[in-house]
């Protein structure tokens, strides 16, 4: 409720479950899937409330939208700036945590050729671990 708060927004039942659920599944999960998790304990939950409520929480950058995989936006709770990998083969999306030059940079909004930076995105595209593994 407080991140609500201080991000000036209004603290509605829909938005503290969909918060909730992002913290719990930490799977960058799509709108659908939101949906259809938060609908088996909600059954008056619509689906455009949800796409709403991911729409504000995204604007107001309390939740990262993800576009990593092409066809579908994805989502992370928080926006602390990390980096994430999409794998091909299986469609799981990691969280990268190393080190960047940039980053320090960005989160303070420099200035650079004119422009303000108000987001950035680190993306990297492969095949992950465990799928490497099981062809051996």
């Amino acid at each position: 409720m407080q991140i609500l708060r201080n991000k000036g927004l209004k603290v509605t039942p829909q938005r503290i479950e969909i918060l909730r659920f992002l913290d719990e599944h930490r799977v960058h999960p799509t709108a659908d899937d939101i949906y259809r998790s938060l609908k088996k304990t909600n059954p008056s939950l619509s689906k455009t409330t949800v796409y709403n409520s991911l729409d504000v929480l995204t604007k107001k950058h309390v939740i990262q939208c993800l576009t990593i995989s092409l066809s579908e936006h994805r989502y992370d709770f928080g926006n602390k700036m990390h980096h994430h990998f999409f794998c091909y083969r299986c469609g799981r999306i990691y969280d990268l945590d190393f080190s960047c030059p940039n980053i320090k940079r960005i989160r303070r909004k420099i200035i650079h050729d004119g422009h303000r930076i108000e987001e950035a995105h680190g993306y990297f595209r492969g095949v992950c671990k465990n799928c490497l593994e099981k062809e051996g």
